[in-house]
Parts: C-alpha cells; structure tokens; sequence
C-alpha cells in the first residue's frame, strides 16, 4: 500500500496558528518530522503510536542532513506511511520544502503542499507591523539574511532598496550590519524605520524599533539575536501605535529542542 508525504507549514510559533488541514495532517501522520522552531505543543496531537523524527538545524550546526532527511521521507513513504514534513512557518518560503517535493517526485512518491503562515507576515502582524499598508506600502519583498554577505547576490540589494516598499529579511541579526551597510550605500536614507522582532508570536517575543541609523545599537543594548524577522519601511512607523501583542505578560511557548 503506498504511503503518501505531506509538507505541512507549522505556521510561525503561536500554535494556534497551524492551519486546519495541518492539524489533520499531524493527527493522522505515521511518522513526523520535525524542525526546530516548530513548537512542541503541535506534537501532542500526534498518535499515540507516531514515530517523532527531530530533524532540527542550528547555524553552522545541522543535527540531520537534508539528504538525510529527503531519505527518510521517501522511505517511509514506500513501506506506506502517512509521512508529515512538519516545518516552521510555510514549506515553499525559506523552507526547502521545493527541493523535498522535487525528491519525492523523483522517486515516484505521492505529496501534498499544506501551506502555513510564514514568519514574514505573522511577526510583524504581531508587533503591530503590517507589512501593506493603502499609504504607506504597496509592495514587499521576502529576503533571506543568509545572503547578506554573499558577493554574488550583493547586487540584489541595490534593486531591494528601491523597488519595494516594505523589505522582510529572515534570520539576518548576523548580517544586520552588511544589510544596513547595502541600503544606505544604495540610496536609502539613515531615517529609514527599521524593526527586529525576536520570537515573533510567542512568549518570548521581544520588538525593538528605529531606523537604520540607530537600530544597530539598540539591538546590542537589547540583547536581540535569532530567530528574529527584521521589517524596514515606513510601516514600521505603526508598530507604536497598532501594537497589540503584550509583550510581557503573554505566556512563555518554548520552541528550542535538543
């Protein structure tokens, strides 16, 4: 009997943010694994007899290869299991879940795309950031902070600095000087708005806001590091006045396995 894979998208943190047909997804899956910043609460609602696979990835650190992981998923899929790719935010945006599909399409294995509310939109919704705004953006553009200090792609920012509105960059607390160093040589002005926002939509979830000019030394007074969603734009601008999220007494969700 073949098995079957589905890329789920565990949403950003919060658990109740998985979608409705993830949650199915979970209740009936065989076998799950799992990344790191999927929260532990969504893997109580695994069967009872589910085999848990911790795939999780740390920088400069990956407990399991992908080509491990792309294995294991075609391997139990072909002895006929339920098989869920449990994975952070959405499968298709910073995720690989393109290159597991193509796998499984290799080997002749049925999948299905579960798609989740990806990090970009759901942190800043949180900190009272939208990232379209009737007045203030029209556009926006998904950025992994991973290239920041990539050569090849140092030409990209001279586009991103002027073709969209509101710019998301993933994980790029690291390369937060480069980032800012690129917009400003490529025209943006110091006075730019600039948010981090540290472990959006749970707990822990900490916002610190200024402008390129200044954020740099706010985020060292304030401690920010990964996994954080930095917003530069104008719309950052609402983040004082739309917050909503009570930073401080919302319950502590722990995310970090291993």
């Amino acid at each position: 009997m073949a098995g079957k894979v589905y890329l789920v998208g565990a949403g950003p943190g919060d658990p109740d943010l998985i979608t409705v047909k993830g949650l199915r997804c979970l209740q009936e899956a065989d076998v799950i694994l799992y990344d790191r910043l999927v929260n532990p609460e969504l893997l109580k609602h695994a069967k009872k007899e589910a085999q848990l696979i911790y795939c999780g990835k740390l920088p400069h650190y990956h407990t399991m290869k992908q080509e491990t992981i792309n294995a294991f998923l075609i391997k139990y899929a072909k002895k006929g299991s339920i098989v869920v790719r449990l994975k952070g935010g959405d499968p298709f945006v910073f995720g690989r879940g393109g290159e597991e599909a193509e796998e499984c399409r290799n080997h002749d294995v049925e999948f299905e795309i579960v798609p989740g509310i990806t990090a970009g939109i759901a942190a800043p919704a949180y900190a009272g950031i939208p990232v379209t705004h009737r007045t203030l953006s029209k556009s926006f553009a998904f950025v992994t902070g991973h290239q920041a200090g990539d050569e090849e792609a140092e030409h990209q920012w001279a586009h991103l600095a002027h073709a969209v509105d509101t710019i998301c960059v993933y994980m790029g607390v690291s390369h937060l000087p480069n980032i800012i160093k690129h917009l400003l040589q490529n025209g943006k002005s110091p006075q730019t708005p600039i948010a981090l926002v540290h472990w959006g939509t749970l707990g822990g979830q900490h916002t610190v806001a200024g402008t390129l000019e200044t954020i740099e030394t706010k985020v060292k007074e304030a401690g920010i590091a990964n996994p954080s969603m930095m917003v530069i734009g104008e719309v950052v601008r609402l983040h004082h006045k739309l917050h909503w999220f009570d930073e401080e007494i919302a319950p502590h969700l722990p995310v970090i396995h291993g």
